[in-house]
């Protein structure tokens, strides 16, 4: 028996086109592409026409609460772009950058997988075109500018070291670096103080860079980012130290989006990439404002299950970037429904129609939430070999009782071949002019108003609880007049409530907000439920562990 190809070794053996002829499928000319050799190039920011935007259509997918091993919303996103292309319709993905930390960590490779991938896959998962190192920059000039003020003599702001809150990042799983001391060593080393270090992913300024409209309002953010209080309990933001405008021009470039290409040669556009839990899980809106004024369809998507990357982009950046989605792909897979019914991990692949059939109230509890957008879902089984004809079917019947139509996606397997039926889908969806977009909450309500929305609409909450800290936190974003921003709830991927035990879909639960961040560069205040670390470590048996390069340079074991 032939031993399947794995993921790396299906994009090693395609032939990739020049960057130069996958832009004329987007009408883009070669003199306005900024190229990284062969098969990648930055597109500038004129190429975005607000007019055109509206003409076209923007498609959401996420998911159900997740495995730890995700769902496949990127190979379902591309998948679902070579479906849409291969029946005669012009589509381009719109997507996120991988972080170097789960690629070595625990996830691998993160371009998609199978025969619905994004290429150069090896690139694009390493240190592509170098926009992750450039947010690490701009970050960690921050740091550095806010310890240099710290001992100086002559324009020192009067920093209470004691409230800082900005950390230094690293794209790179390290959890030894989350609580360090900085400054020792003697006077000449800086002041004495306790700090630590997030992953790249985590920051601001990536938050930043995916919620800029353009260079203006990038150095504007940056200039909003808070620091800290001075002794006197006045706050202090990056622009009292004169810091926008360099922290900017290393952004320069990286605030560009990238173009790449699908394993079968159709555009893809792959800019940004913040985590779900901790941040807003979506790319730039300047990379989806691109594709939509470049393609008639633009598929993108958003990180962990819907009730995380989902209502962030539909809460915060759609509002924020006037953005209007006309459909959701909601990705299930029989192997999360299983987990949901109770399966343990090493039965995730063993056919159950009893766990299905209860772990549905999972999907089922996603589908009523992405109806409160005024939007009816589309479901995605994201087949996988162990998948049994009645288990879809069931799945299908559930979907059909609730008014969804759930179609088979078989793009890991097939490429394009695979996810016709989803695509034509989609189309007729779309043709029908049925959605009506509609974020569940209003900016300006209150800040516990729009929490406990959030936690009761879409998590099934039955109340919420601040800590002492937490409340304490409340008064000093009034008092900073932050109110009226949007809120990014900090949550585990892992289940609809703070506690990752509690799988399917829980009932009567109270979720515990323990602090709040506030990322006013970004523009929203960050609740933090249950104990979330912006720097991940590794497993015990990391990624990198099976990864190999050979003489030749050829890369094996990142997939």
């Amino acid at each position: 028996m032939t031993k399947p190809q794995t993921d790396i070794e299906i994009a090693q053996n395609t032939k990739m086109q020049h960057i130069s002829d996958i832009a004329k499928k987007l009408n883009i000319p070669e003199d306005d592409l900024e190229m990284y050799g062969k098969y990648k190039a930055k597109l500038p920011l004129s190429l975005i026409d607000e007019g055109k935007i509206k003409q076209n259509h923007l498609v959401l997918v996420t998911a159900l609460t997740p495995t730890p091993a995700g769902e496949g919303k990127t190979t379902t996103s591309i998948g679902l772009v070579e479906g849409l292309n291969k029946i005669g319709e012009q589509a381009v993905a719109v997507l996120r950058e991988p972080s170097l930390g789960p690629v070595f960590g625990i996830k691998g490779g993160a371009a998609g997988g199978g025969y619905a991938q994004v290429v150069p896959m090896v690139d694009i998962n390493l240190h592509f075109t170098g926009d992750f190192s450039a947010i690490e920059k701009a970050n960690n000039l921050l740091s550095a500018l806010v310890d240099n003020n710290l001992q100086s003599k002559t324009r020192n702001l009067g920093i209470d070291p004691r409230t800082i809150v900005w950390k230094r990042v690293m794209d790179m799983n390290d959890r030894a670096l989350r609580h360090i001391t900085i400054g020792l060593g003697g006077t000449t080393n800086g002041i004495p103080r306790e700090g630590g270090f997030n992953i790249t992913p985590a920051s601001e300024v990536m938050a930043i860079l995916c919620m800029a409209e353009n260079f203006e309002d990038l150095k504007n953010r940056l200039g909003n980012i808070f620091i800290g209080f001075t002794f006197d309990k006045k706050p202090v933001y990056a622009r009292d130290l004169k810091a926008e405008n360099a922290m900017a021009i290393l952004l320069k470039d990286a605030i560009k989006p990238n173009l790449v290409q699908t394993l079968e040669g159709n555009p893809a556009i792959i800019h940004g990439g913040p985590f779900a839990n901790i941040a807003q899980g979506t790319n730039t809106i300047l990379a989806t404002k691109m594709g939509l004024s470049l393609s008639k369809y633009v598929i993108t998507e958003a990180g962990f299950g819907a009730d995380l990357g989902a209502e962030k982009f539909l809460d915060i950046k759609c509002v924020s970037g006037s953005l209007k989605p006309e459909a959701i792909i909601l990705v299930a897979t029989i192997r999360a429904l299983r987990h949901h019914g109770g399966a343990p991990k090493e039965e995730y692949n063993t056919p159950s129609i009893e766990r299905v059939e209860k772990g549905f109230e999972n999907l089922e509890k996603h589908i009523e939430n992405m109806k409160l957008y005024g939007i009816n879902p589309i479901v995605a089984i994201n087949a996988f070999p162990s998948d049994t004809k009645e288990e879809m079917e069931l799945v299908q019947q559930k979907c059909n009782e609730l008014g969804v139509k759930a179609v088979l996606a078989d793009g890991w397997a097939k490429g394009g071949e695979g996810m016709t039926d989803l695509a034509k889908t989609l189309a007729e969806e779309i043709e029908q002019k049925t959605a009506e977009f509609k974020p569940l909450y209003d900016w300006n309500a209150g800040l516990k108003e729009k929490i406990e929305t959030i936690a009761t609409k879409i998590y099934g909450a039955e109340k919420v609880s601040y800590s002492k800290k937490a409340e304490k936190d409340l008064k000093t974003i009034e008092s900073l007049g932050l109110s009226h921003l949007p809120v990014c709830m900090a949550k585990t991927q892992k289940s609809f409530s703070d506690d990752p035990m509690l799988i399917g879909r829980p009932k009567g639960f109270t979720v515990t907000i323990r602090e709040f961040e506030y990322a006013v560069g970004a523009g929203f205040i960050i609740p933090i439920l249950g104990n979330m670390m912006r720097m991940p470590g590794l497993p015990s048996v990391p990624a990198s562990e099976n990864m190999f390069i050979d003489n030749e340079g050829k890369i094996s074991g990142l997939s």
